[in-house]
């Protein structure tokens, strides 16, 4: 069985930073993409964040969304079958609900679908950001 399980969301003012993770479970590494996404309370859409991927197993792909991009940084810990998102100088604009998914392209980073929720076959239950002014 395929679980996704996020952890490290919370409360944190402008400019401070928050680490994201999302541990996998019943994938093996090589075998698929993690993306990010969030939704803030009340809107019906998923806003990409941040992809992971690997074009053969070795080589890392890595994407962000221009609002994150500078300020976010996506990596991997095999090890713990983990990947994390490391959110710095975050904004008020960052509060949200952010979900990890899954899905068994690993490439997927490398096309512009990866921004598409429709594509992700697993999710996680999502964790809360709140960025305060």
């Amino acid at each position: 069985e395929v679980q996704l399980e996020e952890s490290g969301g919370g409360s944190v003012q402008a400019g401070g930073s928050l680490r994201l993770a999302c541990t996998v479970s019943g994938f093996s590494r090589e075998d698929y993409a993690i993306a990010w996404f969030r939704q803030v309370p009340g809107k019906e859409t998923r806003e990409a964040v941040s992809c992971l991927g690997s074009t053969d197993g070795n080589t890392y792909l890595t994407e962000y969304s221009d609002s994150v991009n500078g300020r976010f940084t996506i990596s991997n810990d095999d090890a713990q079958n983990t990947v994390t998102l490391r959110m710095n100088s975050l904004k008020p604009e960052d509060t949200a609900d952010y979900y990890c998914a899954l899905v068994d392209i690993p490439a997927v980073c490398a096309d512009g679908y990866w921004t598409d929720t429709r594509n992700y076959d697993y999710w996680g239950q999502g964790t809360q950001v709140t960025v305060s002014s």
